[in-house]
């Protein structure tokens, strides 16, 4: 039975790296980037049928709840607004609170995209089972290029539906990523994770008991107004923040994989936005003897003339020209930090 499983779909940050288009205003998830559905609604399209997955908590801090609100309108969603960026352990400790101990919970970012919509299912599925049966699982990419920009997990002993966790691997340099594709047994660190909410909290009071006595504190402590829970502020902000794989996921001896491909991508920079749309530009503009270029406008005519390896991108008075292997770095311009 899959009834029990309840989507945690994790909302933060602003996704400066895809500026100008994502601003603090109208931040990356809440963009309608590939398709007419917004990153966000798309995370909750593929988590929307009843008789699989229960309503969906989201997680997120104040700035994200008018969109939230906005696009999730017609959704039964349970919101839970952070006092503080803590990270993802404690935002999900604080659903986990939320939760019966047994329920499974199917935690998601809130901005990445996933073209294959079944393949995503069946690996939840399996994730799940090895959930009930008290293992913390990660859905592993299958990786299709050399990748220094994620994080990899090896897979080391089969389980039914998946394998044991041989180790996590920090992000590697080129050759070493090379090699893990090569290899075969590394997948990708997508930040997808099922397990139940009682086995989750018993890991992270194991190796981070402060942190889970503070979100302990927190969540039983704060208030709610119809769907919207705040945690109590106090307790939420002295707390260390940190990410699950830190906290938990590289300590504990119950992390599991369910290798999935399934056309996944972080959206995390121009570059792999493009990817995702398969290269196409989007607005008015005009490419002359022109090899991987990229063209998103919302408005004024961008015609671009003999170049290489180029992406051109223009929100209402802001322009942005960033060559390919440079547009990671877009974050750091002083417009996407919003000075």
């Amino acid at each position: 039975m899959t009834s029990s499983i309840r989507p945690i779909i994790l909302s933060g940050g602003s996704g400066t790296r895809l500026w100008p288009r994502s601003r603090a205003d109208r931040p990356k998830p809440f963009l309608d980037l590939i398709g007419e559905r917004t990153l966000f609604q798309q995370a909750l399209d593929r988590v929307n049928d009843t008789a699989q997955f229960g309503p969906a908590v989201i997680v997120a801090g104040e700035d994200h709840v008018v969109h939230i609100v906005e696009q999730a309108a017609d959704q039964p969603i349970e919101l839970i607004v952070e006092p503080c960026a803590r990270n993802t352990a404690p935002a999900i400790a604080l659903a986990a609170h939320r939760l019966a101990r047994d329920d499974v919970m199917l935690v998601c970012p809130s901005d990445h995209f996933i073209a294959d919509t079944a393949a995503f299912l069946d690996a939840v599925r399996a994730a799940a089972a090895l959930a009930r049966d008290g293992n913390l699982v990660s859905l592993g990419i299958t990786p299709d290029h050399p990748e220094t920009g994620y994080g990899y997990i090896q897979r080391g002993t089969p389980l039914d539906g998946g394998y044991r966790v041989d180790r996590f691997v920090e992000k590697p340099d080129s050759e070493t990523a090379a090699f893990f594709v090569k290899d075969g047994s590394y997948s990708w660190n997508g930040g997808i994770f099922a397990f139940t909410a009682g086995t989750y909290l018993e890991e992270l009071a194991k190796f981070r008991p402060e942190l889970s006595r503070l979100v302990a504190s927190a969540a039983q402590e704060g208030s709610g107004n119809g769907n919207i829970f705040r945690p109590a502020a106090i307790s939420f902000s002295q707390i260390a923040g940190e990410s699950i794989d830190y906290a938990v996921m590289e300590n504990t001896q119950k992390a599991a994989i369910v290798p999935v491909t399934m056309g996944w991508s972080d959206i995390g920079n121009w570059n792999s936005l493009f990817d995702a749309r398969n290269g196409c530009s989007r607005g008015a503009h005009e490419l002359i003897d022109c090899n991987r270029v990229a063209v998103d406008t919302d408005g004024p005519r961008v015609s671009v003339i003999g170049l290489e390896d180029v992406i051109v991108v223009v929100d209402g008075d802001e322009v942005l020209v960033t060559s390919s292997k440079s547009a990671q770095k877009v974050g750091q311009l002083g417009g996407a930090k919003g000075k």
